[in-house]
Order: structure tokens, then C-alpha cells, then sequence
């Protein structure tokens, strides 16, 4: 009973499943040693075309070379399958071919006399035929594809990765995505190279059944003459039509194997199967058809040319030629049809004026020149579109709160190629892109040069050049980030969003963010506001956080330091100091990632006695002597730029007291630095002096 439940456990789909390939290498490594009987190896024989069939058709119909990330496998497996019935039917040949045509199954009989009429010359012919188109054409072609590609592939890893952390820092993608698309370039590099070697084995393959064709014709005259006393006539009929079928039973389906490889690696550009893009990219222009018809016919009416055959084709060709123009004719009139029939606007206006005549600015706006239309119409599917509201959710997880939609608008006055960004009707940004055309950003490291338009990226202003799409590969490879026009924009885009996030949070925005967190904690919303704070002071303060690049997801946090701070305060400054120390943690861990020291400028203490005395006599807006701030300006800007060529963020540690003046006044002249208190930093973390300002 025990032995029945354990052998029920063990055929249970999944491990059969597991055991599959296993016990398919070892039954065909056997066929190696121990001899078939002439039905098995007509099953065999049948089951290893069925199976080249099944790869060719699975590799006709894959999108794309990575759907079919096996095939390297499948390729030496299948190679070791024909190898394996090589050896077994050449043991059969050579023991049992003197008994008749049939000694080795039906199937190599019926290949080696039906296919080419029992005729041993046919038959070594077509047999070198299919050798050399299997070796000399497909199989080389296939592998030279397979080694060219692997090696772009691997050179291009650098510029690809960039190119995804690029759209991760603008919203475009998820982290998830992210590192979907870092696994899918690496899997992308494997495949080629495993392909590279794979052609390797059907190379190989066809060697050797040259080698076995030999081996088979030689041994079988010796064999037949000597050991069964045939006659040379009769020996040579009869093991040559043996080994000849036995050589194109194998050689078929090598070379149905090695046409399959060779779709898998040369597919190139749209995603779908052979047939599919085949139909539409050759036979979808009716005047390439009509042309070709043309040309058929004439060469059918030359005198001696079989003229039936080409008139037939010539006329074939026009019925396609005029049916492919009839759709495309009814599909022109559907469109006109559908654009026709979409309601117009309402063109009867008041004359007199109306508040419908007042027009809000717009949070956020985004005006195009003419050529970048297609970008952002949705009729055209715009990437552009895409790009945005993907920023947009980006940004609410990251920064904390959901930002005004992005209304997007075409402006004749700008250039064609020329964009704008507004907030609020004023503009902050602009910058040009060219569809079609991608840009390739220099990080700083490129080792070469590219021809194109010189430019400067707009989000970051690095060196860059617009490049035409066959240059893409070449710029990844030197070592360039390349990007395309919609990610240029929503780079841009992305980046002046995240420098002006206090401005975007309005009441209304505050407003949403507290009903939403609301929606968990009621009682601690309702408490605050409007019982302790008014909405503008929660406004501020949290606009205040914002203006320093601390986000505002933790919103609970916040919530509770302003109700514990609210009764001993209503200052906007002094509750957002309150708060800043209940996120010290948070704020430092985003400068400094880990458990690691805190590296950190600090202050001369004579500086920080005078910088001291000035916030006392005139509070935390008091002015710097000019002279004194010069100099703090200067030497705050050199050390922070050698902390940045350092690798370390440029962070000043202050007392308290001063953080809100030293943030205000250097945020403008060093816009990288982060001004922290010593109260903001935890005490679990060790404190490193890297710099002292005004020693």
C-alpha cells in the first residue's frame, strides 16, 4: 500500500514534468548502445521529423527570438537525437542489410526508394545537394547572424542599461519593469551567444552524416561481399540505397532544424510571426503587385517562353493587385465615413461677453510646435501621452501627492521642433526634439565621437547629439544613453515637476491628501484640522519640506509632530523644524542609504557664533554681513563640488537654530546641497567631518 502511495506521489504531473528530459537524454544515449528492432526505429525516425516540423512551425510563430529562449537546447537535443538514430540504423544496416530493403524499417526504405526512385546516383546527389544547402548556406548564415548579433548585443548592455535607469528616474517605469527589462537585455545577450554555439552542433551534424554516408557505403560492401558472400553488384544496390535513406531520413529534418534557427536569430524590428509580417510588408502595396504583374506578362508573350505558365501568374498577380486595391479604397471611405460622422462642435457663439469667456490658467502646461503633434495626439496613439501619465503616478508614489493633470496644447508661434513648459502660465522650461530621431546623451564616459546634430539634454543640460535610428547601436556601444524624442520631453518634463513640487501643492491638492489619508485614520485628520491648524498652515509647512526635497509620504508621521507641535505653536517654520526631526531618520536615509556613516561639512565654530548672534537679534530671516556671505557662498560651493566629485551627496550639518537660515540663503547658489540640523540625525548613526566651512 505504502509502495502504491509513494509510486502515486511520484507520477504526479510535476515530477513527470521534471523527469521528462532526463529520461528522454538517457533513452536517446541508449539508442547509442543497445540495438533497435526495425519498428522502433521507424518510430523514431517518424518521431524526430514530427519534432523538426513542431520547432519550425513554434519558430515561425514566436514574436520575438527571446519567446523561444529554449531553442539553443532544442537544437543540441535534437542534434544528439539524429546523431543517436545514426548509430542505431548504421548497427541494423550493417547486421541485417543483406536480408532486403526493409532490414532497417520502412521508413528508411521508403526514403531511400520512393523519394528518389531506388536509384543510388538520385539519391547521393540529392543527398550532397541537401548536405550543402543545410552546411554551406543556412547553417553558416544562420550562425554568422547568431555571432554578429551576440556581439552587438553585449557591446550595447551599457547604453541600454543606462537608457532604462534614464526612464526609471523620469516615472516612465516602475521598478518592477525595470528590472524586468535589465533581465530581458541579459537574457537577450545569453541567447545570442548560446545561439552562436548552438550552430556549432548542426555544422557538426552535417559532417558527420557526410562522414557516416561513407562509413555506411564502405562497410557495407565489405560486410556484404565478404561476410555474406553477395555479389558487388548486388552489395553496392543494396547497402547504397540503405545508407542513402537512412542519410536523408536524418538530413530532412537537420535541415527543417537549421531553417528554423535560422528565423529565430534573424528576425529584426515588429513583433509577430513570419507569415503575418511577411503578407504585410510584401503584398500590401497593390502598385508593387500590379508592376509585378505587368512585368510577368510581358516576359509570357516572348516567343519560346512557356507562355501559359506566365500569363497564369501575370493574371494571378492582378486579381491580387485589384483586390488589395478595393480594400484599401473601402477602408479609406470607412475612415472618411467614421471622421464625418463625428458630431461638430457647437460653432453658434454669444455675442455678448460671459464668464465662459474667463479661461484658468493652467497648473501645468505643455505647448508644442507642429512636428511634435503625433507625439501627443491620441488619435495617432502618441507615445508622448503614455510617457506622461506614467509620470504622473511616479510622481504621487515618490513624492507623496498626486499633481495637477499636465494639459497639453499646440502653439504655431513656437519653432516646429520647440516645446515649453508652463506652470501656472509662466514658463520654466523649454527645449526642441526631433521625432523620429533619438538623442544620444554623453554621461561623461563615451569613447568616440557621433555625427549629428549637437545639442545639450534639457533636464540635465549634458552634451548630446540627435542621431538618426541606424546610429542607435553604434551610440550605445561608444558608450552614449540614448533616448528618444518622447523620453526627452518627459525626462524634461519629469524633472522641473520634482523641482517645483511645493508650487504644485495647492489647498486643493492638500485638501485631496488629507481626505484621502482620512480615509485610514479619521480621527487623527479631524483633530488637526481644522480643531488645531488651519489648511494654509498644513499647506505650508508641508510646501516648506517640498522646497527642500524631503518627500511627504509619510504623511501619518507629519500629522502626528503637527498635533503634538500645535499647541505650543502656529509658526509655519518652527512646526516644519518639529517635523523635520520626526523624519530625520527618512531624510537622512535617502542622502545616505544603508547604516553607513554620515559624511558631512559642518561649520568653523567661530562662523557658527556669528552666524548664531545674527538669527538672534533679528530671528530666522536675519541678513549676513555681505562680506561674510561672499565668502560663505564660496567655500560652501568649492567643498561641495569636492564633495560631489567625491561620490558623496554635499550635506551641511548645522545647529537648529541655523538650518533655516543656511537652507534659504544657499539653496539658490548651491542648489545640490542639503542643509540638515544635528537634531534631524539619529543617534544610531556615526557622524563623519569631511569638510569645514570658514576654518
Amino acid at each position: 500500500m505504502i509502495d502504491a502511495l509513494n509510486l502515486r506521489a511520484l507520477l504526479t504531473p510535476t515530477n513527470l514534468r521534471l523527469l521528462g528530459a532526463p529520461i528522454f537524454i538517457i533513452m536517446v544515449l541508449s539508442m547509442m548502445v543497445l540495438p533497435l528492432p526495425a519498428f522502433a526505429l521507424d518510430l523514431f525516425f517518424t518521431f524526430n521529423i514530427a519534432l523538426a516540423v513542431m520547432v519550425l512551425l513554434v519558430a515561425m510563430y514566436t514574436k520575438k527570438p527571446l519567446d523561444f529562449s529554449v531553442f539553443p537546447t532544442v537544437l543540441l537535443v535534437t542534434t544528439l537525437l539524429r546523431l543517436a538514430l545514426n548509430v542505431a540504423s548504421t548497427r541494423i544496416v550493417l547486421l541485417d542489410g543483406h536480408t532486403g530493403a526493409d532490414a532497417a524499417g520502412k521508413v528508411i526504405e521508403a526514403f531511400g526508394h520512393f523519394l528518389v526512385g531506388g536509384n543510388t546516383a538520385i539519391g547521393l546527389v540529392v543527398f550532397g545537394i541537401l548536405v550543402l544547402i543545410n552546411f554551406v548556406v543556412i547553417t553558416k548564415g544562420a550562425g554568422r547572424i547568431a555571432e554578429v548579433s551576440a556581439r552587438f548585443t553585449l557591446d550595447a548592455m551599457p547604453g541600454k542599461q543606462m537608457a532604462i535607469d534614464a526612464d526609471l528616474n523620469a516615472g516612465l517605469i516602475d521598478e518592477a519593469e525595470a528590472r524586468r527589462r535589465r533581465k530581458e537585455i541579459s537574457q537577450e545577450s545569453d541567447f545570442y551567444g548560446a545561439m552562436d554555439g548552438a550552430s556549432k552542433f548542426v555544422r557538426g551534424d552535417a559532417i558527420a552524416g557526410i562522414l557516416i554516408l561513407l562509413i555506411n557505403i564502405i562497410g557495407g560492401l565489405v560486410v556484404g561481399t565478404v561476410q555474406h558472400e553477395m555479389a558487388m553488384g548486388q552489395a553496392v544496390e543494396t547497402y547504397t540505397l540503405l545508407t542513402i535513406g537512412d542519410g536523408l531520413v536524418a538530413q530532412i529534418p537537420a535541415l527543417i532544424i537549421s531553417v528554423a534557427a535560422g528565423l529565430v536569430v534573424s528576425r529584426v524590428g515588429d513583433e509577430g510571426d513570419v507569415g503575418g509580417l511577411v503578407i504585410a510588408q510584401v503584398f500590401s502595396n497593390p502598385q508593387v503587385i500590379w508592376l509585378t504583374g505587368g512585368i510577368i506578362g510581358v516576359l509570357g508573350l516572348i516567343p519560346g517562353m512557356p507562355n501559359l505558365v506566365f500569363i497564369l501568374i501575370a493574371g494571378a498577380l492582378f486579381a491580387l493587385a485589384w483586390k488589395r486595391q478595393q480594400m484599401d479604397r473601402r477602408q479609406t471611405a470607412a475612415q472618411s465615413e467614421a471622421r464625418e460622422a463625428e458630431p461638430a462642435q457647437a460653432s453658434a457663439e454669444s455675442l455678448d461677453a460671459s464668464w465662459n469667456d474667463v479661461t484658468p490658467v493652467d497648473v501645468l502646461g505643455l505647448e508644442v510646435g507642429y512636428r511634435l503633434i503625433p507625439m501627443v495626439d491620441k488619435n495617432q496613439d502618441g507615445e508622448l501621452l503614455k510617457r506622461i501619465r506614467g509620470l504622473r503616478k511616479k510622481f504621487a508614489q515618490d513624492v507623496g501627492f498626486l499633481a495637477a493633470p499636465v494639459h497639453i496644447r499646440d502653439n504655431l508661434e513656437l519653432k516646429p521642433n520647440a516645446y515649453r513648459i508652463t506652470l501656472k502660465g509662466v514658463e520654466i522650461g523649454s527645449g526642441e526634439a526631433w521625432p523620429g530621431q533619438f538623442l544620444a546623451i554623453n554621461p561623461g564616459r563615451v569613447t568616440g565621437p557621433l555625427a549629428g546634430r549637437e545639442t545639450r539634454d534639457p533636464a540635465f543640460n549634458l552634451p548630446a547629439v540627435w542621431i538618426d535610428p541606424g546610429q542607435r547601436e553604434q551610440a550605445h556601444a561608444l558608450g552614449y544613453t540614448v533616448v528618444d524624442a518622447s523620453t526627452v520631453v518627459a525626462t524634461h518634463l519629469n524633472h522641473l515637476i520634482l523641482n517645483h513640487a511645493a508650487e504644485l501643492l495647492g489647498r486643493q491638492e492638500t485638501q485631496a491628501l488629507l481626505d484621502h489619508i482620512a480615509k485610514e485614520t479619521p480621527k487623527l485628520v479631524d483633530d488637526l484640522v481644522p480643531g488645531q491648524l488651519s489648511l494654509s498652515v498644513v499647506q505650508r509647512v508641508l510646501q516648506y519640506l517640498l522646497e527642500e526635497g524631503v518627500n511627504i509620504r509619510d504623511m501619518r508621521t507629519i500629522i502626528e509632530h503637527l498635533a503634538e507641535s500645535a499647541p505650543r505653536t502656529q509658526d509655519p517654520l518652527e512646526l516644519t523644524s518639529r517635523v523635520r526631526q520626526g523624519l530625520g531618520r527618512a531624510i537622512v536615509q535617502s542622502m545616505f542609504p544603508g547604516n553607513s556613516e554620515i559624511q558631512v561639512m559642518v561649520l568653523e565654530p567661530n562662523l557658527e557664533r556669528i552666524l548664531g548672534q545674527a538669527v538672534a537679534s533679528s530671528g530666522e530671516g536675519g541678513a549676513i554681513e555681505p562680506g561674510l556671505a561672499d565668502s560663505l557662498v564660496r567655500q560652501t560651493a568649492e567643498l561641495a563640488q569636492r564633495q560631489e566629485d567625491m561620490g558623496l551627496p554635499p550635506v551641511l550639518l548645522v545647529p537648529p537654530q541655523l538650518r533655516w537660515l543656511l537652507s534659504r540663503f544657499l539653496r539658490r547658489a548651491v542648489p545640490s546641497l542639503r542643509v540638515v540640523a544635528n537634531s534631524e540625525v539619529p543617534e544610531s548613526r556615526t557622524i563623519r567631518v569631511t569638510a569645514v566651512i570658514g576654518g
